[in-house]
């Protein structure tokens, strides 16, 4: 028998609405972790190009925000498929406030007078003086490639009747992942001096294989977190009857 089969000791199947916020125990550690690792990832790594030395390749460059940045999209799977894709649109609205406000306060801070006497603002500014072009590409790309990782998720858990999670973590993550990589870099570096055409394709290309790697390699944890969280939460949502606009928060 698949793993994901209904068994005697399996949580409900439920509607995304007929469960209330108050009974879930773990809903916003989720949440939490999740914005968490979507604000870090953003700051530390998203604009740094790395290289990785590849047997029979040679060089290969990558976007340093890949070593944490799909963990992102590894939690936003979680929370769809246990807690529906409903509940993880408001999660993901959280995020974006989150990347919103970081990148005001960034602009804020790096922009306000300088006291005599320290030297810090060049570097300052290096690290968090990423421009408009930047920030805004990173909103679009995040924004398109969450909503598309779960509702793809959700509907692929409605086609297989909750069967083979991994065809759905991979599927989702394929699309938003995909979508993510197409629209970050061509918005935040194109015809930049420092980003020229043959770089940024090939770190674009590379972040999305890296990424859907990830995916893949993390697969077994997902599966555990999965299992842990449906066994303690007592459910499995199902997204049967779910409004699936992007532009709502109510469950």
């Amino acid at each position: 028998m698949d793993k994901d089969q209904t068994t005697p000791d399996a949580p409900r199947k439920v509607e995304a609405g007929a469960v209330r916020g108050g009974e879930l125990r773990y809903y916003d550690f989720v949440m939490a972790a999740f914005v968490v690792v979507l604000l870090l990832s953003n700051v530390v790594g998203a604009e740094k190009r790395s290289v990785i030395t590849l047997p029979g390749i040679g060089t290969w460059p990558f976007g340093a925000g890949i070593l944490f940045f799909p963990i992102a999209y590894v939690i936003d799977d979680v929370l769809t498929e246990v807690y529906g894709y409903a509940r993880a649109r408001r999660v993901i609205w959280a995020g974006f406030a989150g990347l919103a406000f970081m990148a005001i306060m960034e602009w804020t801070v790096v922009h306000l007078p300088v006291a005599p006497g320290w030297n810090g603002q060049p570097a300052y500014e290096r690290v968090f003086g990423a421009g408009w072009r930047i920030i805004g590409a990173s909103l679009v790309a995040f924004w398109a490639g969450d909503f598309l990782n779960s509702l793809v998720l959700a509907k692929m858990k409605l086609w297989t009747d909750g069967r083979w999670l991994w065809t759905r973590t991979i599927g989702s993550t394929i699309v938003g992942e995909g979508a993510d990589s197409l629209l970050f870099y061509p918005l935040a570096f194109y015809s930049l001096p420092d980003w020229p055409t043959g770089a940024l394709g090939a770190v674009m290309l590379s972040q999305f294989v890296l990424k859907v790697a990830w995916e893949v390699v993390l697969t077994p944890v997902t599966y555990l977190v999965v299992g842990f969280l449906k066994r303690r939460e007592g459910i499995d949502v199902y997204d049967r009857h779910t409004d699936f606009s992007p532009f709502r928060t109510r469950v």
